[in-house]
């Protein structure tokens, strides 16, 4: 009876309750969180293969993913290759010399599982994104009810990211800020159980003197699986390093805390060894290992890259001068190419440096080469939540009455567009939010806002420091999930701890309801120009609401 005791007292200490079975385990959340991915994914599907072209940035990565599948690496394509995939033709149009792409290459292999099955099409190059972005309608269920304990609150942010028209927009192309996203928010939902498990097991395991739990904690199955959702989240944007060099310490700063509720002396210090070193190698080890696996395509070909590119405009780059003149050093080269050809381990070896010397060559594009670069719609990273300026990735002007069932007046036309626009009443409550949740974090010491609020500052900051090239307003896509835990939080913190009626928790859920319903208008209004609709130059107008979104 003592030692049951001393384990109800101890997970009393770190907010563990032994005995209720938790809410999200039951078949009526799970069918909740299965039925919004479910009504996300019919939104997403819908009319998926139209336009019939290639969007934007949808040019390169669809023809990458197609290599990746039946090549292994990414050759160069002839000139008229969009025109010739349009047509049907998917054969005959790669060239055998490797294409300098600068990107990791996961989130292609994603958009390749989708060519796989349903071929070189605009639905095929899609769908991936579809299923991604669907899959993170019930990652953010799931989420918000392990944070908040609320299946009505589950269900509010699930919805706020259904809803939301740049979630839309990039679930509906083949670009790669929906994977880096998706398998961000996974990480991120994967420590946040981790949280759980691990106070679970630190109420349950015996206490080890000065050090407090250790036996069982050795290995976090849960914390593995962040590890891995951020190496799959770095290989396919490297902006994904940021947030797990965060949460690496926010974990460590958890597991302190928790140490320190069970009395341990200099808490920080003594699980910096026995909780943040295992932390690094679940972490950062198992996702610089992940990393370098996704690369398997090209070390199997690097024999190629080290012929073709191992002389390119970036390598020996220099930046002379106000005019950013760019000047290559036509002599540099790899070291690897000029070697000779090694054999087993040693031939491995020679291709993970080739595989470095080409990631200094894409380091040296992303912070030099574009630096110099403008683009129509480019934007300031300090106004994308406010969205200050969305990109149109597809347009057709001009379509003249009568034809496509255009029925604008005499005098005028109609127009079909894809503007990668958030909804704006989501995007501008969340910036609220966001603040207040910075607020929260301090004066309530409440560790879910710092989660939101540090998501949010590590999808955000680097690109700050890194404005003088042009960026996109939807990079900000990955800040989005962080924006929504925050808005939930803080719809919670006004429904109040009760779950009794009572005058506070009715002005809440009005309050909440309100802005979810308003969201959701929201959301609507803007449908045609999230999904290529047809409108005619009036109503296309009143969807523009600032001079900046055209």
């Amino acid at each position: 009876m003592g030692a049951d005791l001393k384990t109800r007292t101890r997970a009393a200490r770190l907010g563990v309750d032994l005995d209720r079975a938790s809410p999200r385990d039951s078949l009526i959340a799970w069918s909740t969180g299965i039925a919004l991915m479910l009504f996300a994914f019919f939104l997403r599907v819908w009319r998926l293969g139209q336009p019939r072209e290639f969007e934007f940035d949808e040019t390169y990565y669809a023809k990458d993913a197609w290599s990746l599948l039946h090549h292994g690496y990414v050759p160069k394509v002839v000139d008229d290759a969009n025109e010739l995939i349009l047509g049907g033709q998917a054969t005959g149009i790669w060239k055998d010399e490797p294409s300098m792409v600068v990107h990791p290459e996961f989130g292609k292999w994603m958009i390749a599982a989708g060519e796989h099955f349903f071929g070189m099409t605009p639905f095929g190059w899609r769908i991936a994104s579809a299923v991604a972005g669907s899959l993170m309608v019930l990652v953010m269920f799931r989420l918000l009810m392990r944070l908040t304990g609320s299946l009505m609150l589950g269900v509010f942010g699930a919805l706020l990211l259904t809803f939301d028209g740049m979630h839309l927009v990039l679930s509906r192309l083949a670009l790669l800020d929906i994977f880096l996203a998706f398998w961000l928010l996974c990480a991120v939902a994967a420590l946040v159980a981790d949280r759980d498990w691990t106070r679970r097991k630190m109420a349950l395991a015996s206490h080890d003197g000065a050090w407090g739990p250790l036996r069982g904690l050795w290995f976090r199955p849960w914390r593995l699986a962040a590890g891995i959702c951020f190496g799959l989240a770095i290989a396919t944007k490297w902006s994904a390093a940021y947030p797990l060099a965060a949460f690496g310490l926010m974990v460590w700063l958890w597991d302190a805390g928790a140490r320190r509720r069970l009395g341990v002396r200099t808490a920080v210090l003594r699980s910096a060894l026995v909780d943040a070193v295992p932390a690094f190698v679940h972490l950062v080890v198992v996702a610089g290992l992940v990393y370098v696996a996704t690369w398997s395509g090209w070390l199997l070909h690097a024999d190629k890259y080290e012929e073709h590119l191992s002389s390119t405009q970036y390598t020996g780059f220099v930046e002379e001068g106000p005019d950013c003149k760019h000047v290559s050093d036509d002599d540099a080269r790899w070291p690897t190419a000029t070697e000779p050809d090694a054999s087993g381990l040693g031939e491995l070896g020679q291709s993970l440096r080739s595989l470095w010397y080409y990631h200094q060559d894409l380091y040296t594009f992303h912070t030099h080469y574009l630096n110099c670069s403008e683009h129509t719609y480019q934007s300031d990273p300090r106004g994308w939540l406010l969205l200050n300026r969305p990109v149109g990735v597809n347009v057709e002007n001009d379509i003249e009455p009568g034809d496509q069932g255009c029925e604008a007046a005499a005098g005028s036309t109609c127009l079909r567009q894809v503007l990668l626009l958030g909804t704006p009443v989501l995007w501008w409550g969340g910036a609220l939010a966001l603040a207040a949740a910075a607020v929260l974090w301090i004066g309530r010491r409440d560790w879910r806002y710092g989660l939101a609020v540090v998501g949010a500052i590590t999808m955000w900051w680097p690109w700050e420091l890194n404005d003088t090239r042009p960026i996109f307003s939807f990079y900000a896509s990955a800040i989005l999930p962080f924006l929504i835990i925050a808005l939930t939080l803080v719809a919670g913190l006004l429904l109040g701890r009760g779950r009794e009626p009572s005058s506070r928790r009715t002005l809440g859920t009005i309050v909440a309801g309100s802005f979810l319903v308003l969201v959701a208008l929201n959301f609507a209004w803007f449908w045609p120009i999230y999904t290529n609709e047809l409108l005619t130059r009036t109503e296309w107008l009143d969807r523009i609401w600032f001079k900046r979104w055209i």
